[in-house]
C-alpha cells in the first residue's frame, strides 16, 4: 500500500509555510514585549546610569 495513494482531506489554504509565519510572528512579539518590559525596568532602577553602556572585549 503506498502513502501517497491514500485520500487525505487536505485545506489548500494552510500549509506549512503559513504556519512557520505565524509562529514566527508571534515570536517576535513575545520578543518586543520582553525587551519593553526590560527598558521599562531598567528605567525604574535605582541607579539608573546602569545599562547605559556595555563593555564588549574580544
Amino acid at each position: 500500500m503506498k502513502i501517497t495513494s491514500l485520500p487525505i482531506p487536505t485545506n489548500p489554504s494552510i500549509d506549512s509555510v503559513d504556519v512557520g509565519i505565524a509562529v514566527l510572528a508571534k515570536n517576535l512579539d513575545t520578543i518586543e514585549k520582553l525587551g519593553q518590559s526590560m527598558i521599562k525596568m531598567m528605567e525604574q532602577s535605582v541607579a539608573p546610569q546602569l545599562g547605559q553602556n556595555i563593555d564588549i572585549r574580544l
